[in-house]
């Protein structure tokens, strides 16, 4: 997911990620007819288009593809106060708390990508979120103290959490009870997976699943062609392309902070908040696009190296063989950086 909020991606989040379909020359054959399903979830939308279906078997889909992502939101939101997480969040018990194996297997992936980047992800920074007036309280009026960000980084920090399983279960733990977990930078890429999975148990091979700009492919699209995503310009307007890629059966995620800002004693405050500094980022990387099979791991990843910045992103994401692209904000407009392993999904 692309931001560090304390509820669900608001709908003016970050949708970095247009889809591009090649246009028809002749009419569609029925086995090929692609369907167009969208609607809302997670405090944002869904657009998913299916291939080989027709409009019955669709809605059909449909039906099931929304109980799906029902069951997620009331797993994982922060927003409904008795989903599983918000019941944990509000409870001051430091565990065992019972969670279902889907809430379980996101925070398990939260923590060990928090671990590998350093603590660049950190699911419990939601407390520095809303003091610095990006989750659901106001704006502050002026910069928070440093004894205010001492006080309140004293809640957060994965150190504090911990997942365990056993035969009965699997179980959530806090080491202090006003921990916060917030899974909305890598949730919705769960919720992405969990209806290409179901799709591809179902038979249809030839789909594209996107939540807020998160997006999962798999086949072809209706035209026989590899579908194609573009990463947006930032900051320039929106519709506008960077980059077109073909990413294959993989994910693609896109964070960046470039819309969710505002200003404050005359700084430019972003949305992203730095866990281990528990300010605002200040650097210059604008736009993160990662490519990834699992769109899970790809919405965590962003999140994290926008965090850290253009040169431990790319050194980072270059270590671990991941595909990346990076935009950086300069005085001349953007400068790209990408991986070697992204130069692949690159359209000639």
């Amino acid at each position: 997911m692309s931001s560090y909020v304390t509820k669900w991606l608001a709908p003016m989040g970050l949708a970095f990620l247009l889809v591009a379909c090649k246009p028809a020359d002749t009419a569609i054959p029925m086995a090929n007819a692609q369907q167009h399903l969208t609607g809302n979830t997670m405090g944002t939308y869904y657009s998913i288009k299916i291939v080989g279906v027709d409009a019955a078997q669709a809605e059909a889909l449909q039906v099931q593809i929304d109980k799906r992502l029902d069951t997620v939101n009331q797993q994982m939101s922060t927003y409904l106060t008795d989903s599983e997480l918000s019941r944990f969040n509000q409870s001051g018990d430091p565990g065992p708390f019972a969670v279902s194996a889907d809430t379980a297997k996101v925070v398990t992936a939260a923590l060990q990508l928090g671990h590998q980047t350093d603590h660049a992800l950190d699911v419990t920074v939601g407390p520095l979120v809303n003091l610095w007036g990006f989750g659901p309280d106001a704006r502050p009026q002026q910069v928070p103290t440093p004894q205010q960000l001492d006080d309140t980084r004293a809640h957060t920090g994965l150190q504090h959490l911990r997942v365990a399983y056993d035969v009965q279960g699997q179980y959530l733990y806090k080491a202090i009870p006003e921990l916060y977990v917030d899974l909305s930078s890598i949730a919705k890429g769960f919720g992405v997976d969990a209806v290409s999975e179901y799709l591809s148990e179902q038979g249809i091979s030839n789909h594209l699943v996107e939540i807020g700009g998160e997006v999962r492919l798999s086949g072809l699209n209706g035209h026989h062609q590899p579908w194609s995503i573009a990463v947006e310009k930032p900051g320039a307007g929106e519709g506008l392309v960077q980059q077109v890629v073909l990413p294959g059966n993989n994910s693609v995620a896109t964070s960046g902070d470039y819309r969710n800002y505002y200003e404050l004693d005359g700084q430019r405050l972003s949305h992203t908040i730095d866990p281990k500094t528990g300010h605002p980022i200040t650097h210059n990387l604008a736009s993160v696009t990662v490519i990834h099979p699992s769109c899970m791991i790809a919405d965590g990843l962003a999140t994290a190296l926008t965090v850290m910045g253009t040169e431990r992103a790319l050194a980072f994401a270059e270590q671990h063989e991941l595909a990346v692209y990076l935009l950086t904000k300069t005085d001349d407009g953007f400068k790209v950086d990408m991986t070697p392993a992204f130069k692949k999904y690159l359209r000639g």
